[in-house]
């Protein structure tokens, strides 16, 4: 849980995220990273490793075995330590705040954002974890296509991959497509503006016929860009007076996919199944089906974007071509944050001379006191 994760980190350093980053980075080949490994990553004397590690054990951010040899794992918990650690840094978020939805594969909080200038005030934004893998990875990789082939994979691999793919996409939909603006992507976790209104799951709308029409719309434009968004349902759309934002990108296809058709008729009748059954309106769906590829052939021939540019991520990536040991992390210099504990926890980026701490340098500044009369 975040709030657990938020306690434990008054008690983090350099030291310790450089241990939690070595345990990620060893995990891309082994399924326990040993300590000698580790050893050699932070280039800890035994004694002062063996003792950090302990405490991030006893925090429930790692976790270690005995057989067939001292090996360490990463908990969710670490990974998120480490993900939030990289946003405040680049200070894509300064605050967190609620638990405001959870699912089989995420969890969202409610986050605020320091205005990129000086001037105005911060806006709330959400941070999505994802947790695609933590159930079955097994069941995970039959179903999730941009694992690819791979026989080896972590939690950590499918969590990361399926943040990465998200982000990508939704960076290059925005803003043609009616997304929530992308911010940040830092391992397992996005930031990203707030959808607005609320889900059209849950939501009982004034006008449907015209919400109906917006979000075919959506699709038109999407498949116009060569992307099918292969999840699409009442609980993926978000309704307000404004229009309509279609979340939760992951497992999106491109037109070339052997399945392409299939993928997007299961969509639109998802959505045209929801308005007949909630609403009664009828819609023919090979009509609708039609209509939308007609458009992509025009947008093709009037030069729009295609396809082409909407290459599928790489299962790849740079995740496993490095040498343990090698991977360029988001910076080299690791940073521990303050929190306090109103109604956001707030962040405070404060520097470590790594060289200098040692175990009993664990004490941090008390948290300052919340002015902003918030309550």
């Amino acid at each position: 849980m975040i709030d657990e994760v938020l306690k434990v980190f008054k008690k983090l350093d350099a030291k310790d995220f450089r241990i939690l980053t070595g345990i990620e980075t060893g995990m891309k080949h082994f399924e326990w990273v040993p300590v000698e490994e580790l050893n050699k990553y932070t280039k800890m004397p035994f004694d002062k490793l063996e003792y950090r590690l302990k405490k991030l054990v006893r925090d429930k951010l790692v976790v270690r075995t005995t057989q067939p040899y001292e090996g360490f794992q990463i908990y969710f918990e670490g990974y998120d330590a480490l993900a939030l650690n990289a946003f405040v840094k680049r200070k894509s978020i300064s605050a967190i705040g609620d638990e405001i939805g959870v699912g089989k594969e995420s969890v969202i909080f409610e986050a605020i954002r320091q205005p990129e200038l000086a001037i105005g005030e911060p806006f709330p934004v959400i941070i999505k974890f994802h947790r695609e893998g933590r159930t079955s990875f097994k069941q995970i990789k039959r179903v999730r296509e941009h694992l690819g082939e791979r026989e080896h994979f972590s939690w950590i691999y499918a969590a990361r991959l399926a943040a990465q793919r998200e982000y990508e996409i939704m960076s290059k939909l925005y803003p043609q497509v009616s997304v929530p603006k992308p911010l940040d992507q830092n391992r397992h976790a996005i930031v990203m503006e707030i959808a607005k209104g609320s889900l059209l799951s849950k939501t009982k709308v004034v006008d449907p016929e015209w919400y109906l029409d917006e979000i075919l719309n959506q699709a038109k434009i999407t498949y116009s860009l060569g992307v099918i968004h292969a999840d699409l349902s009442e609980y993926n759309i978000f309704v307000s007076e404004e229009g309509v934002q279609l979340i939760d990108w992951p497992q999106y296809v491109t037109l070339d996919h052997p399945h392409a058709d299939e993928i997007l008729e299961r969509d639109i009748s998802n959505i045209l199944t929801h308005f007949s059954r909630k609403y009664d309106i009828k819609r023919e769906l090979g009509k609708v089906l039609e209509e939308i590829k007609s458009r992509a052939e025009k947008s093709s021939v009037s030069g729009e974007k295609n396809s082409e540019e909407f290459e599928e991520i790489s299962e790849e990536g740079n995740f496993e071509t490095e040498e343990y040991g090698k991977e360029e992390f988001e910076a080299e210099e690791f940073e521990t944050e303050e929190f306090e504990t109103f109604e956001t926890e707030e962040f405070e980026a404060e520097e470590f001379e790594a060289e200098d701490l040692e175990p009993q340098d664990l004490e941090k500044a008390t948290p300052k006191k919340d002015t902003s009369g918030k309550d």
